[in-house]
């Protein structure tokens, strides 16, 4: 299994769009902030005092007993009260359109090449599926650190393998995406996941 680090003349020759650096930067921003909102439930809820136990009734008399006027129990200055402007259930998803998101795929490819933290491999399998075997592939590849291991596929010893090592991630050349590229300190291409990727780029 021989390693080389991917240039960006390599990228050229496998077709893969690239974007520089003076641009691409607020598309990167957007995505992973959509990716980020869309991961929130929203579920947070709180009760008006509509919604809360107890009833209507005015606690005590209007006038004659020194106090200030107040109405139901179930008012916000009470304890027990409704909340005043909680949080509400509400839908944080953001859309971000086709064109924003490659313009961020190509600019984020772009900064690893130009970084050299991309390294093609032909093949990385498991066999054995024990942890102390991937790790030991991992290392002659590439430096530990936060390892992104793309391919079209892999067979289940290897993600056996995998599952336990905190610092590495496998995931599929089809599925990708520009927040798991940010995050790595190193991406591994297997096999063909180059050309799959560039033609998620073009």
């Amino acid at each position: 299994m021989s390693a080389k680090s991917l240039t960006v003349e390599d990228a050229q020759a496998a077709n893969l769009v690239l974007v520089g650096p003076e641009k691409g930067r607020q598309a990167v921003h957007d995505l992973v902030t959509a990716y980020r909102a869309n991961r929130r439930t929203g579920s947070a809820n709180t009760k008006t005092r509509g919604e809360v136990s107890g009833n209507n009734k005015k606690i005590y008399k209007q006038k004659g007993t020194g106090n200030a006027r107040h109405g139901d129990k179930r008012a916000p200055i009470f304890v027990g009260g409704g909340i005043v402007f909680g949080p509400r259930p509400r839908d944080y998803s953001k859309k971000v359109t086709k064109t924003v998101r490659k313009l961020a795929f190509r600019r984020v490819l772009g900064d690893l090449v130009r970084g050299g933290k991309i390294v093609s491999v032909d093949s990385l399998s498991i066999a054995d599926g024990k942890t102390k075997s991937f790790i030991a592939t991992l290392k002659s590849i590439t430096q530990p650190g936060k390892v992104l291991v793309v391919a079209n596929s892999f067979d289940d010893s290897t993600y056996l393998a995998a599952r336990n090592v905190a610092w590495a991630q496998l995931v599929t050349a089809s599925d990708v995406n520009v927040e798991q590229l940010l995050l790595a300190n190193s991406v591994v291409l297997v096999g063909d996941a180059l050309q799959t990727i560039a033609q998620r780029s073009a």
